[in-house]
């Protein structure tokens, strides 16, 4: 039987607290325009203060329930490195969904593959050809190591070559609403890959919905038979509370970083997701990443600090 495709959906808040509103001065409106449900504490908060945003390049956040907390930086595509990486990934889950106890099919390695792990550059994983690894063991190291040929095989396996694969994360792209966004690759390599934080930002809620990646997303290391321990390039997830998502650097990108984070809000817990791109670009890559994940931990940390002061989260993991 098919695996049923998890939904991708958004939750949005239901009840208006009249008391927290009037003591923050917070200004709300319900999202579908139904009178609250009672005793439901999925409340919106569409305005927390100034944000610590960096001066350059694009940020933008998003809170579960209430939609955007404010972009800078402006709309235009830049490009975006690995974090294309996350709509291989989402394209893959929806086009081959797993559950989450399940690893799926087979894939074995072309020669492709394996030469293109030799080739320096870029980031590769050393697979070697005639190597067989699960659908999921695969997905592991395209968002862990970031494995840039890992992507492209998935691609060919996909939908047998990369070009035909880049029609689907183009169309994954307008169902998605990313408006602003164009894919040239599977991998993120290409300077023509471009986006935008608001676009990234959307496509990172969607992807989180499906427990598969949540979970890929989330793994700091994981041991792989004949490739040993892989680390995950995302120093953010060593930060409380934090679920994931993906790393990007390169020379014309820069840093860029999209990540998840749990928070609560009146007891109830919601997903926090950010979206950091084009920091200190034409620098170099390592330069451009650390400037990614602190810009990253400040907003994260603000908006957490300004929810707290005002008693509506709980820290809890």
């Amino acid at each position: 039987m098919p695996v049923p495709r998890t939904p991708r959906h958004r939750l949005v808040g239901g009840a208006l607290f009249l008391a927290l509103l009037t003591a923050l001065g917070i200004a709300v409106a319900s999202p579908s325009g139904a009178p609250p449900t009672p005793g439901d504490e999925r409340r919106p908060v569409s305005d927390i203060g100034p944000l610590p945003w960096p001066r350059d390049g694009q940020s933008a956040v998003d809170l579960e329930g209430t939609g955007s907390l404010g972009e800078r930086g402006g709309r235009r595509p830049v490009p975006i490195a690995s974090l294309t990486k996350v709509m291989t990934a989402y394209v893959i889950l929806e086009e081959h969904p797993l559950r989450p106890d399940e690893e799926g099919p087979l894939i074995e390695v072309d020669r492709t593959a394996a030469h293109e792990a030799g080739v320096g550059g870029e980031s590769t994983v050393p697979v070697r050809p005639g190597e067989r690894y699960s659908q999921r063991r695969l997905l592991e190291l395209l968002l862990i190591p970031s494995g840039n040929n890992v992507a492209r095989l998935l691609a060919r396996w996909d939908s047998g070559s990369q070009a035909a694969f880049v029609v689907k994360m183009r169309r994954a792209a307008g169902r998605l609403g990313m408006k602003d966004t164009v894919y040239t690759g599977a991998s993120g390599i290409e300077p023509t890959t471009t986006s935008t934080a608001a676009d990234q930002v959307r496509l990172t809620r969607a992807a989180m919905e499906d427990p598969v990646f949540r979970a890929v997303v989330a793994t700091r290391e994981t041991t792989v038979p004949g490739l040993g321990t892989i680390t995950n390039t995302n120093p953010l997830l060593d930060t409380p509370g934090v679920l994931g998502v993906k790393t990007g650097s390169s020379t014309p990108a820069g840093g860029n970083l999209l990540w998840a984070c749990e928070v609560r809000v009146g007891g109830t817990p919601r997903l926090l997701v950010g979206a950091v791109l084009h920091q200190r670009a034409n620098t170099t890559p390592a330069e451009g990443l650390r400037a990614a994940v602190d810009t990253s931990r400040g907003l994260l940390t603000a908006v957490r600090d300004r929810l707290a002061a005002a008693g509506t989260e709980g820290r809890g993991r």
